[in-house]
């Protein structure tokens, strides 16, 4: 099946209107339409009739009549008579209906025609109609994703939990990235202005944007804080939940999920879905976060930075005031410089100048700077508290065992026996194999880029050191 073009019919010069002449005019316009037709204010129970239109885009090119690229080419709308707002109106009208923008149709009684946005219209003036409008979101995301991952393990949850769940991490980092292309393109502005007076409100903006959103990313919302949450509900998916419910929920995510079916590179949808969300929060963490804090720092020295420059700018303009002055005074007359002089005298006069007592300054004597630069050597540690820290961490490091030992240990394995490998199967001939017999899984699963997969059997482990379910490692399949 061939995808449709977009350049095609009507749409062939689709971008024309927004690449034109007065593009900030039409694109003025295109905000308006989009508010109208589909803003929070938006009035569903009227159709916009062609008058409608007019009285909504009227007041929209008057305010923007005098936005003209000089340098564009000649087309329509330089032909048009920019004095005449009316005229500007339908000019904007008929070549947003011919371009693929605006679509007539009958209204529900058929008497009169309406207009609206094309479906694509209607998605870029979204995305115009964003840009200019404040941020109202409450970038909840990893909240939510933890609360529908919980949603899932209740006994009523279903298979549309584990997709919010899905939906709401992937918001996370679009959330986070969109703060950090922001507060890039901010620096940018900063960096081609370089001055403080024009970056003033913007940075006011921000300081109201981070106490309404950006603090909560950084607390309640914060992808460090909600980790280990959320890992805790994905292994509880996979342990707890009962066979019947894993098959219905696996089935109900193959039927609404298609787009997963075709995504998923092992067997299971569920499994597929769960190591996802893990990894997609596992990036908000280790990757995304971090970034956006180290783009708002930079964007906080910057604006630091221009603010010291500006002042210091300020102290030198005072400083030159007072040569200048004196420059002054020294080129006019004797008569000129005494009113010169008096009339900087009555501006000086709130001045008071302190000299400070010459008492006040006493030489150290040689013992005082003795003692200034002695410096004091750090105690030695003696050989008892060698002795205990040694063992302490010796004792920290008995049972610990790598994840990547692990990793390596299995993989060799795999290519000894030539078949999967049961937890259970393991052997424990050592306190270290008992451990690393506890903890493969989670070792394999964390392993980003390792070429095994872990599935959950629904037999369990038991035997004299642990008890729990029992998995098979084993190679992933390739395509």
């Amino acid at each position: 099946m061939t995808d449709t073009l977009f350049f095609n019919g009507e749409r062939s010069r689709f971008f024309r209107p927004v690449n034109s002449s007065r593009r900030e005019l039409v694109v003025a316009c295109l905000r308006a339409l989009y508010d109208r037709l589909h803003g929070p204010a938006a009035d569903y129970s009227h159709n916009l009739t062609r008058e409608a239109l007019k009285e909504l885009l009227l007041p929209v090119v008057r305010e923007n009549q005098g936005a003209f690229e000089s340098d564009q080419e000649p087309d329509e709308f330089t032909e048009a008579e920019s004095s005449d707002p009316l005229q500007l109106v339908n000019l904007v009208v008929r070549v947003l209906t011919r371009d693929g923008w605006l679509e007539q149709f009958p209204d529900r009684h058929g008497l009169i025609t309406a207009f609206r946005l094309t479906r694509p219209a209607k998605l870029f003036a979204h995305a115009f109609w964003s840009l200019n409008r404040p941020s109202r979101a409450r970038q909840q995301n990893m909240r939510s994703c933890r609360n529908a991952l919980e949603a899932a393990l209740h006994a009523k949850g279903s298979a549309d939990d584990l997709l919010d769940a899905y939906e709401h991490a992937e918001k996370v980092i679009e959330d986070l990235t969109e703060g950090i292309d922001m507060l890039q393109e901010r620096i940018r502005l900063l960096m081609r202005q370089a001055s403080m007076h024009n970056q003033w409100e913007d940075f006011v903006e921000f300081l109201d944007k981070f106490q309404r959103s950006y603090s909560k990313q950084f607390t309640v919302d914060s992808a460090t804080l909600n980790k280990n949450a959320i890992r805790n509900r994905l292994e509880a998916l996979r342990t707890q939940l009962d066979d019947d419910r894993r098959q219905r929920m696996e089935a109900d995510l193959r039927e609404v999920a298609t787009w997963a079916v075709k995504e998923c590179s092992g067997p299971s949808v569920f499994e597929w879905l769960l190591d996802r969300i893990e990894e997609i929060v596992a990036a908000a963490h280790e990757s995304k976060q971090p970034g956006f804090m180290r783009a708002m720092n930079t964007y906080i020295k910057r604006v630091t930075g221009l603010v010291q420059q500006s002042m210091m700018l300020r102290t030198g303009q005072n400083r030159h005031a007072y040569m200048a002055a004196v420059a002054k005074v020294a080129s006019l007359a004797s008569a000129e410089q005494d009113i010169l002089l008096l009339h900087i005298g009555l501006h000086l006069t709130p001045a008071e100048v302190r000299l400070l007592d010459p008492a006040s300054f006493k030489l150290r004597t040689a013992r005082q700077r003795k003692n200034a630069s002695t410096v004091s050597v750090p105690p030695r540690a003696s050989r008892e508290a060698r002795m205990t820290a040694a063992l302490n961490a010796a004792e920290e490091n008995a049972f610990s065992v790598a994840n990547t030992e692990l990793v390596q240990d299995m993989r060799k394995r795999l290519r000894l026996f030539q078949h999967p490998v049961r937890v259970s199967a393991l052997p424990l001939e050592s306190a270290t194999a008992v451990l690393g017999a506890m903890q493969v899984v989670e070792a394999v699963r964390a392993d980003h880029e390792s070429d095994m997969v872990v599935r959950r059997l629904p037999g369990r482990v038991e035997n004299e050191f642990f008890i729990g379910p029992d998995y098979e490692i084993t190679f992933k399949k390739r395509t």
